[in-house]
């Protein structure tokens, strides 16, 4: 692939956060970017160079951004994969219809997994209500899962018992579901890699993450785990870069069970809510190495400066309206992002921040003090109201 020099256009489907920061990366480079998405303001959109208000399978929109972009990527994995190969016909797409599909639907995503031999989670294929009369009982208690457009906990169920999981899969629209085991889990970790056209593939730290109600709460880079650990991680996410022969960025979620040994749990093709500590923390972020794979470029250093906490800020925070940023913004390692998002709810992700430190231990504890503040602010004005 002859490479891509600054100046040219780039095109993003997707107007959220992962978008935003994608085209700030890539207009630091000196590119410039043009985002389709149907929203009249979006993150994305709000900064990029131009935007095109259109649906991701408006043809005529599709076919302007194809003719315009020397290449092409995407924010979010539930793109349509017929857009994806409509753009190819024009420009570069990274990644490829074929590579995300997988990732698009869980029950192809766990038989794809367990073909390149990462083990997962005992699961189920749930595609109608005969499958649950044969169910193994020694997958419950488990997690129901939708096996398209579930993520950040949405389209998921706990259930105890073949009854509530009857229940939860009618709940669901009878859609189909894989049904996994409940595992005692020691730890839950990630692992981003980019991998080029030209098969050069870099990984960054492993991300050890905590989530709250299904969406993530915190990452803490370098994960604490053993080294050879963190390398099968590395090594494994490489193998799935490979077997999918993805281009681009992607990130895999793995489980670290309590006999330590790693389960592969999803794929997600495209930069990573727990990558966000790559912007601040490491020589390269994500979002400017995705920008390097699409140009043709060598990829960027992945080494991490230091120890990084990365704490996502969701909508509860604004219960009090906006926050008093200062409690983050007195801290001289910690660094703020927000979305540009205009209506904060619960559950949503309006920003994030990260704080860089010399010892894991001590940059956590930190972060967790400034969360900590933000919460009890909107908590304390919350508790007035009620009053």
């Amino acid at each position: 692939m002859k490479p891509v020099a600054p100046g040219a256009w780039l095109g993003l489907l997707g107007g959220g956060q992962l978008g935003r920061m994608f085209t700030m990366a890539a207009q630091s480079m000196g590119y410039r970017v043009v985002v389709v998405d149907p929203g009249s303001h979006s993150p994305a959109g709000s900064v990029a160079d131009d935007h095109l208000r259109a649906d991701y399978l408006d043809p005529d929109a599709l076919d302007e951004l194809g003719r315009r972009c020397a290449a092409v990527t995407t924010e979010f994995e539930n793109v349509p994969a017929e857009a994806l190969r409509r753009l190819a016909t024009h420009c570069v797409v990274s990644p490829s219809a074929d590579s995300v599909a997988v990732a698009q639907d869980r029950i192809r995503e766990k038989r794809f997994l367990a073909g390149v031999g990462l083990g997962t989670a005992p699961f189920a294929v749930i595609e109608q209500s005969a499958d649950l009369d044969a169910l193994d009982p020694s997958l419950l208690p488990g997690i129901l899962k939708r096996a398209r457009f579930g993520y950040d906990g949405k389209g998921q169920a706990r259930v105890a018992t073949p009854a509530q999981a009857r229940a939860a899969f009618e709940a669901m629209g009878g859609e189909p579901c894989v049904l996994e085991q409940k595992l005692d889990l020691a730890l839950e970790i990630s692992v981003v890699v980019a991998r080029g056209f030209d098969d050069e593939v870099r990984t960054f730290p492993v991300a050890e993450n905590a989530h709250a109600h299904g969406i993530l709460d915190v990452s803490v880079v370098p994960a604490r785990i053993s080294a050879a650990q963190a390398q099968a991680a590395r090594d494994a996410t490489v193998r799935v870069a490979e077997a999918l022969d993805y281009r681009g960025v992607l990130c895999v979620e793995y489980f670290i069970l309590q006999d330590g040994r790693l389960l592969a749990n999803e794929i997600a093709p495209r930069p990573h809510n727990s990558g966000h500590y790559t912007i601040d923390g490491c020589f390269t972020s994500q979002f400017e190495q995705q920008a390097r794979v699409m140009c043709g470029l060598p990829l960027g250093d992945t080494a991490l400066h230091g120890p990084a906490v990365m704490v996502n800020l969701l909508g509860d925070v604004w219960a009090a309206g906006e926050p008093d940023w200062i409690h983050v913004l007195r801290h001289p390692r910690a660094k703020l992002h927000l979305y540009g998002k205009t209506e904060a709810r619960p559950g949503r992700k309006m920003g994030h921040f990260t704080v860089l430190g010399d010892d894991v231990a001590a940059t956590e504890v930190l972060a967790r003090a400034i969360k900590a503040r933000l919460d009890a602010d909107a908590a304390a004005v919350s508790a007035a109201r009620i009053a």
